[in-house]
């Protein structure tokens, strides 16, 4: 992975969206970074139930509860930075395709939205039926599709 960091570039391939890149390169950086967010995402599986607190049962001040939430905001700050990596990535991509680099932004949004629905749907389950979430997932895995085929299979787009 050093060797696909050193060719590309990582301020080339994850800080900005101009530029191009083949398939290739596309499906080595999303590989990347579908890694790190899969190991981050298997770190806050099992913090996740400490966040959920009754003050009748538990202490007011829990230090499994505090490191629970302190990983939490280090957590979303990191797909958010994933998200824009990917977008950068992305963009290039569809430039090089001969499709308008804003549709990089497709992937992230769906994923984002589909994250939220997600939590929001069982606080406010009376007003945000579960069919909701289920249409949002939809969408984002065609989104998902749509790029794996367009990015990570077709080559370079004839002008």
């Amino acid at each position: 992975m050093a060797e696909f960091l050193a060719e590309g570039g990582a301020r080339f391939l994850f800080r900005t969206d101009q530029g191009r890149i083949n398939a290739r390169t596309w499906r080595r950086g999303t590989a990347l970074l579908l890694a790190i967010l899969i190991v981050l995402t298997a770190i806050w599986l099992p913090l996740e139930p400490l966040t959920h607190r009754d003050l009748a049962t538990t202490p007011f001040f829990a230090w499994a509860t505090v490191a629970a939430f302190a990983y939490l905001v280090l957590y979303a700050f990191a797909v958010l930075l994933i998200a824009i990596c990917h977008y950068n990535l992305s963009a290039k991509r569809w430039r090089d395709r001969g499709w308008p680099g804003a549709l990089a932004g497709l992937l992230p949004f769906f994923a984002l939205l589909s994250g939220a629905a997600h939590w929001l749907q069982p606080r406010v389950a009376e007003v945000v039926p579960y069919w909701y979430v289920a249409g949002v997932d939809v969408l984002l895995v065609a989104v998902i599709v749509w790029n794996l085929v367009e990015l990570g299979v077709f080559d370079r787009r004839s002008l």
